[in-house]
This record gives structure tokens, sequence and C-alpha cells, in this order.
């Protein structure tokens, strides 16, 4: 029997496409209809972000904590977090989770090496954007990464809480990420992580000057292969 997987959500949107990705692609390797058990929980986001506005990493671990064990009294296996910034506080979390944990930007960063790409360019939250959780993880894999400018980090930023959260998108932000993602191009990046699990379902691969590393299906790709086995 497949693994059951629990989703530690925080925003609905990036929450509810790394569900839908498990269940509609877990046909493609488990037969017609057919996907691995899936429980979710989510705190309220706005309880997140007034501790990422206090800079407080304990206060989201503790939210991602209270998911975590409310996720392994249902049955869950392991965890995935489909929220790149508060991965921030992963550390304070995985030592002493009920259930193991699989970790977004680790995902990404298997999937670059992969398709060998040398230079990321990183797209998310201003407070991704500019903490520590890709940068371990890539320079770790021995790859480069590149972010977009002070005025462009807090644009994005804008577009993703005030339009992606909500379910907004818009043509004109779309434009916005294309040029962003250009400028980038041409600072030497070959591949763009879309690091909020907001951003695919603005940013495609039809429409990004460059390849895109689509975070949110990276890692329920990664939990369907755990699940299996």
């Amino acid at each position: 029997m497949p693994q059951h997987i629990g989703i530690v959500a925080c925003s609905a949107e990036g929450a509810a496409l790394c569900y839908r990705t498990i269940c509609v692609e877990g046909a493609a390797l488990l037969g017609p209809h057919n996907h691995p058990e899936v429980s979710m929980h989510t705190h309220s986001l706005a309880q997140y972000m007034n501790c990422i506005y206090a800079n407080d990493w304990p206060g989201v671990a503790e939210l991602m904590m209270s998911s975590a064990e409310k996720l392994a009294k249902t049955g869950a296996d392991f965890l995935v977090c489909p929220d790149n910034t508060i991965h921030q506080a992963f550390d304070l979390v995985a030592h002493r989770s009920p259930r193991p944990w699989l970790h977004i930007a680790q995902e990404v960063a298997n999937e670059a090496l992969r398709c060998h790409h040398k230079r990321i360019a990183v797209l998310g939250t201003r407070y991704l954007m500019e903490g520590p959780v890709y940068p371990e993880k890539l320079q770790a894999a021995g790859l480069e990464y590149r972010i977009p400018t002070a005025e462009q980090r807090r644009e994005i930023n804008r577009i993703i809480m005030d339009e992606l959260v909500y379910g907004k998108f818009l043509p004109q932000s779309l434009s916005y990420f294309v040029n962003v993602i250009r400028g980038l191009a041409d600072q030497g990046c070959d591949a763009v992580a879309l690091a909020c699990t907001e951003i695919p379902l603005l940013v495609t691969p039809e429409t990004s000057p460059l390849p895109t590393l689509d975070s949110t299906r990276l890692l329920a790709r990664a939990a369907l292969r755990k699940a299996i086995g």
C-alpha cells in the first residue's frame, strides 16, 4: 500500500495545487483515478504572516508543528509543506517532528541538477528571496543563484500577497514577472525557480523566458515517489 501523505498547508492556492497534483498525477503511477491517501491541515495564513512580520520564526515553527501533530494523528506517514517561505523555520521543526519531511528547496535543487542547470534565478516572497532557504540548498548542490533587485523584490512580494494568494492572476502581473525573469537571464541564469507555490499558477513554462523549476509540482511529485516507493 502507498504511504499516507500529510500536507502542512499555509496559503490556499499553493496547497491546493500541491494536493491536486498528487491526486491527478497519481493515476499515471497507480492506475486510473488512483492516488495515495492524502490529509491536509492548515492554520490561517494570517497567523503565519503575523509571525513572519515580527520575524518570529519560532512562532512559525510552532504552527508547523501543530499541523504536523494533527496529521500524524490522522495516520500520515510523512509530511510536505507546499510553502517556500515558512521553510525558514524548517530546522526548528524537523528534528522534533512526529513524522519525517521532504524539503521543497531540496527537491528544486535536485531537479536543477538533473537538468544540468548551473545558475538559478529565485523568485518568491520578499522573505524567501532575502532569506536562507534557497541559498543553503542551492549552494550545497554546487549551484549558483541570483535574485531580483530590491525594488523588484518589493513588487513581486506585493503581487504574491495582494493577488496570487487570493487567486487573482492578472496579465500585467504576468508581464512584470516575465520582464524580471528576462533580466535574470541576462545575468546568466539558465533556469528560474518558482519558489512561491502560487507563482506557477501565473508563470507557466510557455510564458517564461527561462526553463521553470516549479517548486509546488516538484514537491508533489517527490511526495508521490516517496509514497509509492
